[in-house]
């Protein structure tokens, strides 16, 4: 009997901060802690590109950024890029999405086709809020409307002509902002069964009770929380202790002459010696109240409390999630892979987000597989990375993945034993198997992330189970960090003549994982390479 799949994901969740929360008592999560008793967890899950799109892209297909083509957000994956679910699709499974899903530029349009992907069913719902969960809000709960309304993002150009009947919504929505002003700094307006996580669940729940109980599905919940801005339902609030929130470790590059020039360049602008404001200005927690360089000893505690606000309600969602699966006598035979697309530094090292700055809290992220014949409470170290998760999911439905098929132009001859996925299954491990050989770094890369930013900021780096070592290109720097002896990451050990053999053995693996990113041959021309 085919099982059912449920990939639960999160937006913006470091596993550093699910760690802390059961390490400092911050909050209960009984449902998390269900999951991991019930399954494999890998403490060293990596995103090899901590920002939304790339990350997607790459669970979706098992493929690089520069495999897929989707380097940053903005970028639309190809269509006919063979991916996971549409695999699972074309052998019987009914699929559906449900939330947020960004394989396409979310500002580009509010209603997106993403059936073309490989999903029977789509209640798509991303970031700005606007869309399908605005409309059955209006429709729905009329009284909560100009408060859902206010959380909109503005400057959206979509605004301006929103809808089939291309209703011009910005003075509708600057009128909402005024009547509920700074709402992205506090918890919601409206009661949690509004919130745009409660209808993704809901969606999903429907979702899992009308398939027919003979027909395998698989279902991806994904939310925007806890991306940033931080607004959980007021209603968990409670449940979070803020006295045991851990403040931010401090900002080790603001005084040291070893901190990458890229950095050097915003410790200038903080300690007011130029007015030159680097673009990405808005992801540092920015001047303290003296005027000078915010202090991270400081608890950047509201933010941090209504993180963890939002964790306590994305754990109420898996909740759901499971009783649905309950109610309909699935959930015996169903695997729940849970995970996030990337981190959130929530302060730490004077930084908000995720992008360029690969610190443990923007690129270590939760990984959990529980499912039928997989071990129950195991902890796992072996260095994981996104791409494993499409060639995990076909392997443990039994489903072939897609080939490379490269047909020669002059001959017309066709080759089609070329590996289509770059990652690698991680089904057998969560059977309890060793694997003899595994992985033994990370990689992770970014690009501009606001704008035609200074190729400085094209960082990259390599994490072993005991190094982080990043290179910043341009003469920028570079950071190597001890992650066992420093694991803060407060003493970069890069110009440390003691360490000069260890960053060139560093420095060979990225360049060794630098090539491998481009393997297999990058599907994106499809005149020669693809399934067709």
């Amino acid at each position: 009997m085919k099982q059912n799949i449920i990939l639960f994901m999160v937006d913006q969740l470091s596993a550093k901060w699910l760690e802390a929360a059961r390490e400092h008592n911050i909050c209960d999560l009984p449902n998390f802690d269900w999951l991991q008793a019930n399954g494999s967890t890998f403490t060293q899950a990596i995103t090899s590109n901590p920002v939304c799109s790339p990350a997607r892209a790459t669970i979706a297909t098992g493929l690089t950024s520069r495999a897929h083509g989707m380097i940053h957000n903005g970028y639309l994956l190809n269509p006919e890029i063979p991916t996971f679910m549409r695999s699972l699709q074309q052998d019987g499974w009914r699929t559906g999405a449900f939330g947020k899903l960004h394989l396409k530029p979310h500002f580009e349009r509010f209603y997106q086709d993403y059936t073309v992907y490989g999903f029977d069913v789509v209640h798509n719902t991303e970031d700005d809020r606007s869309g399908v969960w605005l409309d059955w809000v209006k429709e729905e709960h009329p009284e909560h409307y100009e408060a859902a309304l206010a959380s909109c993002w503005p400057d959206v150009p979509g605004y301006a002509e929103y809808g089939p009947d291309k209703i011009d919504m910005r003075p509708e929505i600057l009128e909402a902002k005024k009547k509920y002003p700074d709402v992205f700094g506090k918890p919601l307006q409206f009661p949690e069964e509004i919130s745009q996580s409660h209808w993704i669940t809901s969606r999903a729940s429907d979702f899992v009770a009308e398939t027919d109980v003979d027909q395998p599905l698989f279902a991806h919940v994904s939310y925007v929380a806890p991306h940033p801005p931080f607004c959980p339902p007021s209603e968990v609030m409670d449940t979070v202790n803020p006295e045991n929130i851990p403040t931010p470790v401090p900002s080790e590059w603001l005084h040291s002459d070893d901190a990458p020039e890229y950095y050097k360049k915003l410790a200038r602008f903080l300690n007011n010696e130029t007015d030159e404001k680097p673009i990405w200005m808005d992801t540092v927690i920015g001047r303290g109240q003296d005027g000078g360089p915010a202090d991270a000893n400081v608890n950047f505690g509201n933010a941090r409390h209504r993180y963890f606000a939002d964790i306590v309600h994305l754990d109420q969602q898996l909740g759901r999630v499971r009783k649905a699966l309950e109610d309909t006598g699935r959930l015996a035979n169903t695997t729940i892979i849970f995970t996030a697309d990337h981190g959130e530094l929530l302060g730490d090292h004077g930084f908000m987000q995720k992008q360029e700055r690969h610190y443990d809290g923007g690129i270590r992220v939760p990984l959990v597989i529980a499912g039928p014949g997989l071990e129950k409470g195991a902890v796992r170290n072996e260095i994981a990375q996104l791409e494993d998760i499409c060639p995990t999911i076909l392997e443990l439905a039994g489903v072939q993945p897609p080939q490379m098929r490269f047909r020669n132009k002059k001959t017309g001859k066709v080759d089609d034993t070329c590996a289509q996925i770059s990652g690698r299954s991680l089904a057998g491990i969560c059977r309890g198997d060793t694997p003899d050989e595994w992985r033994q770094e990370a990689f992770i890369e970014s690009y501009p992330s606001f704008g035609p930013e200074a190729i400085g900021a094209w960082a990259r780096s390599v994490r072993t189970d005991q190094y982080r070592y990043t290179y910043y290109p341009d003469g920028n720097g570079e950071q190597l960090f001890d992650l066992k002896a420093d694991p803060d990451e407060q003493t970069n050990l890069a110009y440390d003549p003691a360490h000069n053999g260890l960053k060139l053995e560093l420095k060979e693996k990225l360049l060794e994982q630098l090539i491998r990113q481009d393997w297999p041959v990058p599907p994106r021309d499809l005149f020669n390479f693809g399934i067709h």
